[in-house]
């Protein structure tokens, strides 16, 4: 399978409702590393490496959140996959 990373800022009303910890659930679920962590400016910032597949399910599933969150946009950015991860991280 391909191997992808993807770079990913969700804006919203994501902060403060569970987002990063369901974000790194559903990760962990699809079989995707990485991490996922809050910024300063009120988005949430999320780096994805995995098969190509479940990394496009996981962007997909950012656009929505979980229960409670509002999404407004999610800014995507494609990179070179590294395989730097062995896991799924929520980061501080």
């Amino acid at each position: 399978m391909e191997k992808n990373r993807l770079h990913l800022i969700i804006e919203g009303r994501v902060p403060g409702v569970w987002y990063r910890e369901s974000t790194r659930r559903k990760a962990v679920s699809l079989g995707v590393c990485g991490w996922v962590r809050n910024r300063p400016d009120g988005t949430v910032e999320a780096v994805a490496e995995g098969d190509g597949d479940a990394v496009a399910r996981l962007a997909e599933w950012c656009r929505q959140g979980p229960a409670g969150a509002r999404v407004e946009a999610v800014g995507e950015r494609a990179e070179p996959w590294t395989g730097e991860f062995n896991s799924f991280e929520v980061v501080y």
